[in-house]
């Protein structure tokens, strides 16, 4: 899905119509624009509900160029890995929480948590409404276990050192090609600000195009946490956070061509403070519950490749990939 992004970056109207033309498509979609650079996307893996209006939505998307363009995207497993090596990958909390740099109870009560809360989450049989007062439950509580610690900020670049927290393959290509075309990227996450920062900081960089919104951790003067700053963001809340209502969105008015990437439910709202006229492409990762959520997914995302599709990717293929997308930008 990234190579979908810098794709649509580096295409061009003229150039996309000569690629309509000399393509042999494949039998099980029908999709002139997408499938003959990104042949990812023909697998049956990755569902695509409707494909006309994904075509129609990227063609305008390169018509209109970079400039009306903006992406928004969830943080844990969406752009970080959820699985690597057939082994699953951290998430922001995660990352402290199985840290053996803090102490045992802390790892226990975390655990514990989690055992509770995470199966409400992903449960596919109950609706938003009734997992929102868990999700504030496990986030309160959570953070509670995380401040008494007063963990300081060195010790947060040791635990993200020392942990199997990756980015997805081809994300930092996706960063340089957002920046290097201008194109906001607004990383909107219910994890730790402060351990996303981290992340991309050790694993790529924080770019200048880069807005983060999340759960971001006080410091005294001995650089000791704190507490939290501002609401608690959880899962299913993105859409009531202050960044709605504030200048970022107004800003961004001009561009009202939405990338949305997310894998939950509850990503979907993180949109809401763009103009009402807006077109979004929404991608979602199903990284759990395949079998009983896909059907909820397809019809709430537009393309729906399964969490660990992008971690298959091989670094010489999506090099090839990248280069075969746009002959005029060198991406690597």
């Amino acid at each position: 899905m990234f190579l979908l992004v810098c794709y649509i970056l580096s295409t061009t109207p003229s150039s996309l119509t000569v690629q309509a033309q000399h393509v042999a498509l494949p039998v099980q979609i029908s999709c002139p624009i997408l499938t003959p650079q990104l042949p990812e996307l023909a697998s049956s893996n990755v569902h695509i509900a409707d494909i006309s209006r994904v075509n129609e939505v990227i063609k305008k998307f390169i018509s209109d160029g970079p400039g009306k363009l903006q992406v928004i995207s969830d943080f844990d497993h969406t752009l970080s890995s959820h699985t690597y090596n057939n082994k699953s990958c951290p998430s922001c909390h995660s990352i402290l929480d199985n840290s053996l740099l803090l102490p045992e109870d802390f790892r226990v009560k975390a655990a514990e948590l989690r055992n509770i809360y995470y199966p409400i989450e992903i449960d596919p049989n109950l609706g938003i409404e009734q997992k929102i007062p868990k999700m504030v439950e496990w986030w309160t509580e959570a953070h509670k276990n995380l401040e008494r610690l007063r963990i300081s900020r060195d010790s947060l670049k040791k635990m993200v050192a020392e942990s199997s927290a990756r980015l997805r393959d081809g994300c930092d290509i996706l960063f340089q090609n957002l920046e290097q075309h201008n194109v906001p990227l607004l990383i909107f996450s219910a994890g730790l600000g402060d351990i996303i920062r981290e992340i991309l900081e050790q694993k790529s960089k924080v770019y200048s195009n880069m807005k983060i919104v999340s759960n971001f951790m006080k410091f005294d003067e001995q650089n000791l946490m704190s507490g939290f700053e501002g609401n608690i963001i959880h899962t299913f809340n993105k859409n009531e956070n202050a960044v709605h209502k504030s200048e970022y969105f107004e800003q961004l008015k001009a561009r009202s061509n939405i990338i949305l990437m997310g894998d939950s439910l509850g990503d979907l709202r993180m949109a809401d403070g763009v103009e009402e006229n807006s077109v979004q492409l929404k991608i979602g990762y199903l990284n759990e519950k395949v079998d009983e959520s896909l059907e909820t997914y397809k019809k709430s995302y537009d393309i729906c490749p399964p969490g660990i599709f992008l971690c298959k990717f091989q670094p010489v293929t999506l090099g090839y990939s990248v280069q075969l997308l746009s002959k005029e930008i060198p991406f690597l």
